[in-house]
């Protein structure tokens, strides 16, 4: 078992290098900017909050990535009708049209990197990605 998790520990240190590496030549949004876009793409204002549980970060974090988003004008704040001190984030159309792109240079980018992979074998990864990131999520629960 020590010797599966060595490995799984190794490609997993080996993944984020290389998808770090890749990232810039994806387009104009970081990893932080696209997961937080990612968010609120879907037209449901969240506030900061709710965004930085969501993504488990320190509300102080949430906020810089929000404000550098602010900044870009890919998000817009506006004052929740039922408590005024929270402020909604919403996504603009200029924060949906870069997030749009960058998705689809990322897909592009994956679809040529498996391009030869079976469905199976596609399935698969999806499963297991989607299973470790469940478990990432519940052990980095407080």
């Amino acid at each position: 078992m020590d010797r599966i998790l060595d490995m799984i520990e190794y490609e997993i240190a080996l993944l984020n290098r290389l998808t770090n590496a890749i990232s810039p030549k994806l387009g104009k949004l970081d990893r932080s900017g696209y997961i937080l876009l990612s968010k609120v793409i879907d037209g449901n204002p969240a506030g900061i909050n709710e965004i930085a549980e969501e993504l488990k970060l320190n509300v102080s974090t949430a906020s810089r990535q929000v404000a550098a988003l602010e900044e870009k004008e890919y998000i817009s704040r506006t004052p929740d009708q039922k408590n005024g001190r929270i402020s909604l984030i919403t996504i603009t159309d200029l924060g949906r049209e870069v997030f749009n792109s960058v998705k689809k240079a990322r897909t592009d980018a994956y679809a040529a990197i498996l391009h030869n992979w079976p469905k199976k074998d596609l399935e698969e990864l999806e499963s297991s990605l989607s299973k470790l990131n469940s478990a990432l999520v519940l052990w980095n629960r407080p």
